[in-house]
């Protein structure tokens, strides 16, 4: 009897425990196959990165598609987490005004399309639920209301400005980086607030268009000025300055952009083959407005790109300069699109055949920004592009700084201050 009463104890464990320990981990993932293309943006524009100042009208718009093409009852709820994206010990209502759970209302069917889904579609902070504190958010998207069956969680902060920040891009001394990375300098001034240990109470995180994965942070100041605190050392906010993002424009199906070789289309689908991609890290740097890695629902057919978007099975090939594969390293498609690397299709498999790498993404008709990149180095987290794409100096970037603050003896970080800076017109002397 105490063998079956463990193993139901250790099944109920799996239940309710596995997939939100697997959010503690990773705190952007998609846990269903139905769901495609999540985008949490701020409301109007699924380029900006999704930031509610407390207390404001600032509003965030949610968008995801269910490829089942049914319809089903998705609920939501906020996480509030620490700078380093651990949980807070809190009560869920010390940080959040309204319901526990509360139900996605508004869905829609995708029409005119050969592709089924169910789009889906929230904006938030509303009166049903409002986070009440600065810092980290973990927003977790669930079915029937039970949080142990996660769709998918999505990152978002709040930020209430107390302290000011004083941040330029500029082109490291270092011979090593100078060609290559970009440094970011920064101050922070505390003003009136009660700082009394600035390298523990303090923390800072920088990321490069917007992303975690090779975010910057436990840096210390390493000048102290009263209220003032200096990041200026030389090797402590370097990042690989990489180059434009390679694009894809899948804005219509019909009339096809430059990079897209040929379709074959069926009356059910339709699949679409990019022109074969190569290394860039030797050709000559050329400036290009890009989305930053970002991807953006749109069509150039007057139709909403929402649910009368369309989708295809999308065919990329990328040729290594030798015609073999790289050796003890794995190619991975970078981006938004593939959550940078993280999803499974993001890998490519090379073809022994062709001697050249292959994958497939299913992707919805709108404007994508991706880069390829090679499997992190040892003890690594980020994803290399030196070999695959280069990194020049004088690349355009645009970084985030966000500053916490932890009161003494208090329970989480407070997010006191968001700064963006772009390394074209934050550099000394522009």
């Amino acid at each position: 009897m105490c063998k079956f009463y463990f193993s139901g104890l250790l099944a109920c464990y799996m239940i309710f425990f596995t997939a939100p320990a697997l959010a503690q981990r990773e705190p952007d993932k998609i846990f269903m196959d139905n769901i495609k293309t999540v985008q949490l943006t701020m409301y109007g524009n699924q380029l900006a990165y999704p930031v509610v100042k407390l207390n404001s009208n600032d509003m965030l718009q949610l968008d995801f598609d269910d490829m089942d093409g049914d319809i089903k009852s998705y609920y939501y709820n906020f996480e509030l987490r620490n700078a380093d994206w651990s949980p807070v010990q809190m009560s869920y209502y010390d940080y959040v005004k309204g319901y526990t759970n509360q139900r996605i209302t508004t869905y829609r069917s995708a029409s005119q399309v050969l592709t089924r889904y169910t789009h889906y579609q929230l904006t938030f902070p509303n009166r049903d639920i409002m986070p009440v504190k600065a810092g980290n958010y973990l927003l977790k998207v669930f079915i029937n209301g039970d949080t142990s069956r996660l769709a998918f969680t999505r990152r978002f902060v709040v930020v209430s400005p107390m302290v000011s920040v004083a941040a330029q891009v500029q082109q490291p001394f270092n011979q090593q980086f100078f060609r290559t990375h970009q440094k970011i300098q920064l101050t922070v001034n505390s003003g009136n607030m009660n700082v009394s240990y600035p390298q523990q109470q303090i923390k800072v995180v920088i990321l490069q268009n917007d992303r975690w994965d090779n975010c910057i942070q436990n840096i210390k100041p390493n000048i102290i000025r009263g209220n003032s605190y200096e990041y200026n050392g030389e090797n402590d906010c370097l990042f690989p300055a990489m180059r434009e993002w390679r694009w894809l424009d899948l804005t219509s199906f019909r009339l096809l952009s430059d990079r897209v070789r040929r379709q074959q289309n069926t009356n059910t689908a339709y699949d679409l083959y990019v022109i074969p991609d190569v290394s860039r890290n030797t050709q000559r740097y050329i400036y290009y407005k890009d989305y930053d890695g970002w991807y953006a629902a749109l069509t150039n057919e007057n139709v909403n790109p929402y649910w009368n978007g369309d989708y295809a099975t999308v065919h990329f090939t990328y040729i290594t300069p030798s015609r073999s594969p790289y050796q003890g390293k794995e190619l991975y498609i970078i981006g938004q699109m593939t959550h940078y690397g993280k999803d499974e299709k993001a890998k490519l498999q090379w073809n022994e055949e062709k001697g050249q790498y292959e994958t497939t993404l299913l992707l919805k008709q709108g404007y994508y920004d991706y880069a390829y990149a090679l499997s992190p180095a040892a003890g690594k987290q980020a994803f290399n592009t030196d070999e695959t794409e280069g990194n020049i100096w004088e690349a355009e970037n645009e970084y985030t700084v966000l500053v916490y603050y932890r009161e003494l003896g208090g329970r989480y970080d407070q997010l006191v201050n968001v700064t963006t800076l772009n390394s074209l017109q934050n550099r000394p002397g522009q």
